[in-house]
């Protein structure tokens, strides 16, 4: 593999990490009053909407093998969103982001639990690290709802991520991403008829444009994080995948005037360092059929 290719793979995951970002805002914006259910049932719509085109890698002959897992997962999924809406509008967004960044460490405590993988010693470390980290950036003292909403959206992207080995293997990846957000609609309605008639009545047209935006960028940031790995082997580009946390950084203090502290530093930097590590040790040996956990 060339060293063009490469730095084009990390190029993209660069950039689709901002616009992973990008999305975080978009949802920030639209302030901690906003219908939270009413958002997830359009941007699921336009987000089937927009997988309808590559219909040609839906598996039609057998479209919902492995119901179950795929049920269980939309609702995980459900349950990610709700928070993920919950912490980006009440928590700081490099804050959000760093809890998020824990969802890979969960990934691997699930992997233990679940299909009784073994943990090297620095995959302990990072475990151990990442979550003393998130309660150095948490602090219990401060703890509130966004932060509990953080740690509940790491968690379902991390059982999301490790339910995946349940699914089919002729499965693609757009086939899951549409099966999921097909599940996703019933309990959504359902609860979003429940936020218009005992919540928050009334309907938001803004949350339209929302829920468009954010969606559209999500799901350019996989398609480059599919082109990204097309090319590489997943463990060659991981730590370009923790630059989202530097863009949260960046665009938290530009656009909200959000100033990280000293225990945010801290609190990451036991987060990330680890798992750069554990990328640069599995450089070192053969290819795994693993990618990290999508944003």
């Amino acid at each position: 593999m060339s060293g063009h290719t490469l730095r084009s793979a990390m190029i993209l995951l660069v950039v689709g990490n901002a616009l992973a970002v990008l999305s975080d805002v978009v949802v920030k914006l639209m302030g901690n009053d906003a219908p939270i259910f009413q958002f997830i049932v359009i941007r699921t719509l336009i987000t089937l909407m927009l997988l309808l085109p590559f219909y040609r890698q839906f598996n039609l002959k057998a479209p919902f093998g492995g119901f179950k897992v795929h049920l269980v997962r939309s609702l995980m999924a459900l349950l990610g969103i709700f928070c993920m809406v919950v912490a980006l509008t009440t928590l700081p967004l490099a804050t959000a982001n760093a809890v998020f960044y824990v969802a890979p460490l969960m990934v691997m405590v699930l992997a233990v639990v679940l299909f009784g993988e073994k943990l090297t010693p620095l995959s302990v470390l990072a475990v151990v690290s990442g979550f003393v980290g998130t309660l150095v950036i948490l602090r219990p003292l401060e703890f509130n709802w966004g932060a509990l909403a953080a740690l509940g959206g790491a968690l379902a992207l991390a059982v999301n991520a490790v339910l995946v080995r349940l699914l089919p293997k002729d499965q693609s990846t757009v086939h899951k991403l549409f099966v999921s957000h097909l599940l996703m609609v019933p309990p959504a309605l359902l609860l979003f008829g429940w936020e218009w008639f005992f919540s928050t009545p009334g309907w938001r047209l803004d949350i339209v444009s929302y829920a468009l935006s954010s969606g559209a960028l999500i799901l350019i940031y996989s398609l480059t994080v599919l082109l990204a790995y097309r090319t590489v082997d997943a463990n060659q580009v991981t730590s370009a995948e923790y630059t989202g946390l530097i863009w949260a950084i960046v665009i938290g203090w530009i656009w909200f005037a959000e100033a990280p502290d000293i225990w945010f530093v801290i609190g990451s930097l036991m987060i990330v360092v680890p798992l750069v590590l554990l990328g640069i040790v599995q450089n070192k040996r053969p290819p795994a059929p693993t990618s990290p956990v999508a944003h």
